[in-house]
């Protein structure tokens, strides 16, 4: 699948060819904390597989083992670095030229989920992450 995509004003800007995968609505505080919304949809895709066009985006560390990476010029949330999961990236799904490409599957940290943020899409749900229930 081809994806393509960037920041709002246009200075960083990405492409991968890739099989997208987990696919999911996170709904940490840091997510939140870090775009200004009530959920976050990210995507993932491995490192490989996605190349940088114009400039890249700056990173900052969000927690122990994760980096975040967002415009310098417009401050758009792009990317999360997981250290532990280094062949790993995820891309914020809302930065695609077609967001529709990638719906989420799923949602994450929902125990942090806003109490007013009540979606009834029917997708499975995950208290923290997919493999900690």
């Amino acid at each position: 699948m081809k994806l393509q995509g960037g920041c709002f004003c246009g200075a960083v800007r990405y492409e991968a060819e890739a099989e997208p995968f987990n696919s999911t609505l996170c709904h940490c505080t840091d997510c939140r904390k870090t775009s200004g919304a009530p959920a976050l949809a990210w995507f993932s895709v491995r490192r490989d597989e996605l190349r940088w066009i114009g400039a890249e985006p700056r990173l900052f560390r969000s927690s122990a083992h994760a980096l975040r990476g967002f415009c310098a010029s417009c401050g758009a949330s792009l990317a999360f670095l997981d250290e532990e999961w280094p062949d790993e990236i995820d891309i914020a799904t809302a930065s695609l030229d077609d967001p529709e490409q990638v719906p989420p599957r799923d949602h994450t940290f929902v125990h942090s989920r806003l109490s007013w943020m009540n979606l009834r899409d029917g997708l499975p749900e995950y208290r923290r992450t997919r493999t900690e229930g």
